[in-house]
């Protein structure tokens, strides 16, 4: 009989537009042939709504078992930005009694969601059942609640960066409670040992596996969205926190005066307000054979992300050969570009822009990047390298003793 995993995630499916929901599905799937593997999520597909619309229950998705639990209630989003603000400022402040700030985050955590009771009750009830259990992502409450249920047993997938969040007080408890974590590079180990000061946790750095297609048709997606000339392609959720309203307006800004016919093909689902211009071509979620030759038909990926633990779509980018230009103020990216020589990075806007110039008028350079892209991405990240790092992952996890209860 395979070990049974159980993968914990706030949200799982083919329609949901995220990182490290999409790290969870790739090593759930790549897994599922050694191991009986379960998915424990919510019935969300939106994160900015957490609304229900996945049926509860189980299903089986490319030979994964899927339960899904209902959310208790919707997040509301204007009111969570608000209470953001308010909790975000009271880490600065000094004289506030820890109950008060206790009670602030918890209040914070709550409405952001997403809180499902039922997702909750089943690990308190069912954790044994599981030789593991492996939480996605520590910002929200299927692992700030989930992980110190079932904490013997716990590994933590961390995908964490510099961002407000991760200095309020309450997730210390998640970053020293797991019997292991798996970071997804050098510079995410760094960060979080360094705040946290949890080195005595077993870890090791993972990262992922970027499988391009063996053939892409880099037509695809130019005849579907009318694109004739160069694009620079950014692929991600389309939001404000991702850098995209600083790319747009420099973009925009630099096209608009030198006259180019370039243009910034957005893919993904936009939560944002976006200008109506004919430099700008906006796709919404496409498919994957889209994704690919998207990519493949770019002359650069941009990722404007202040904020990153890893970046799926720059090394995609750089697995078909296309350079990249990258938010030099995410420490992440500007390490990758660094060990890579694939991209350059920049911090203001004079820099994005001489980088731009830069990568359109230098076709050498821009060939030789390409290269230097595709040879670190088969060099570091492939399944073969990261799959096995899980496996010794889960010796870390405390086997239960013969009485059914663990040491």
């Amino acid at each position: 009989m395979k070990p049974r995993l159980g993968f914990v995630v706030q949200r799982y499916g083919p329609e949901v537009n995220g990182g490290a929901e999409l790290l969870c599905r790739q090593v759930a799937e790549r897994l599922a042939p050694r191991y009986d593997v379960e998915v424990l999520t919510t019935c969300a597909v939106d994160y900015s709504t957490w609304r229900n619309e996945y049926p509860p229950g189980t299903q089986e998705l490319n030979g994964v078992a899927i339960r899904r639990f209902p959310v208790d209630r919707e997040r509301n989003p204007r009111f969570f930005y608000r209470l953001s603000v308010v909790t975000y400022a009271q880490q600065k402040k000094k004289g506030i009694p820890g109950f008060l700030r206790e009670r602030l985050e918890e209040r914070w955590m709550r409405a952001q969601g997403p809180y499902s009771s039922g997702l909750l009750r089943h690990l308190r009830q069912r954790q044994d059942d599981y030789q593991a259990l492996i939480f996605f992502t520590y910002l929200y409450c299927t692992t700030y609640y989930g992980l110190p249920i079932a904490s013997s047993k716990a590994l933590l997938v961390p995908t964490a960066h510099d961002e407000p969040p991760i200095y309020l007080g309450l997730f210390e408890k998640i970053f020293t409670a797991p019997r292991g974590i798996l970071y997804n590079t050098f510079e995410e180990r760094d960060f979080v040992q360094g705040l946290f000061a949890n080195q005595a946790i077993p870890s090791d750095v993972a990262g992922l596996g970027i499988e391009a297609p063996s053939h892409i048709d880099d037509t695809t997606f130019r005849m579907k969205f009318g694109l004739e000339g160069p694009y620079l392609l950014y692929l991600g959720r389309i939001e404000e926190s991702k850098g995209c309203d600083e790319l747009i307006r420099w973009f925009l800004s630099w096209r608009n005066r030198i006259q180019t016919k370039l243009k910034l093909a957005l893919v993904g689902r936009s939560i944002m307000p976006l200008p109506q211009d004919p430099g700008l071509v906006v796709t919404g979620f496409v498919s994957d054979e889209e994704k690919w030759s998207a990519i493949a038909g770019a002359f650069a990926i941009v990722v404007p992300s202040p904020y990153e633990s890893l970046s799926l779509t720059l090394l995609e980018g750089w697995a078909c050969g296309k350079p990249a230009l990258v938010n030099g103020r995410c420490a992440v990216l500007k390490a990758h570009c660094l060990r890579s020589q694939a991209g350059l990075f920049y911090e203001i806007e004079e820099e994005f822009l001489g980088g731009l110039e830069y990568l359109l008028n230098n076709p050498e350079s821009v060939q030789r990047m390409g290269a230097n892209g595709r040879a670190y991405v088969q060099a570091n990240y492939t399944w073969d390298r990261v799959l096995p790092k899980y496996e010794q992952a889960l010796a870390w996890v405390e086997p239960p003793d013969s009485s059914g209860t663990h040491a």
